[in-house]
């Protein structure tokens, strides 16, 4: 008799990930990093020592957050960090308050050339869907 392995995609699976450091993207396109201490049978996690990060281009910036409770339905991806490759990473560090004025400004460059693109479209008899703030 051969023994076939057993890949749980249920919440059991997440018991090789307890007090591992994950980053978790959530519906809404926060990024959540923290150590996995708790979860149930729903995917709800608790992440201690959390910060979310924001990325802009070849930088980021992270704001702590403590303890954080993420509500299962809301995470749309999961996986273990290597601090090894997160560490090899091209990326730089910046201030938070500089990270949030360039998003700021991709935010708005951004909508200023969607605004075009609906209105090219609409010319050519295309409708636009505006709903694109949920990411799942």
């Amino acid at each position: 008799m051969s023994f076939v392995p057993q890949f749980f995609t249920t919440a059991e699976s997440l018991v090789d990930s307890l007090d591992k450091k994950l980053l978790v993207v959530l519906r809404d396109g926060r990024k959540i990093i923290g150590v996995l201490r708790s979860y149930d049978q729903f995917a709800n996690l608790v992440l201690q020592d959390s910060l979310e990060r924001i990325y802009v281009g070849d930088a980021y910036g992270d704001i702590e957050r403590g303890v954080f409770i993420i509500r299962g339905e809301n995470v749309v991806l999961l996986g273990e960090i290597d601090g090894e490759v997160e560490d090899a990473l091209p990326l730089r560090q910046l201030p938070i308050e500089d990270i949030l004025q360039m998003q700021r400004e991709e935010a708005e460059e951004k909508a200023r050339k969607d605004k075009l693109r609906y209105q090219l479209l609409h010319k050519q008899g295309f409708s636009v869907d505006f709903a694109d703030n949920d990411l799942y």
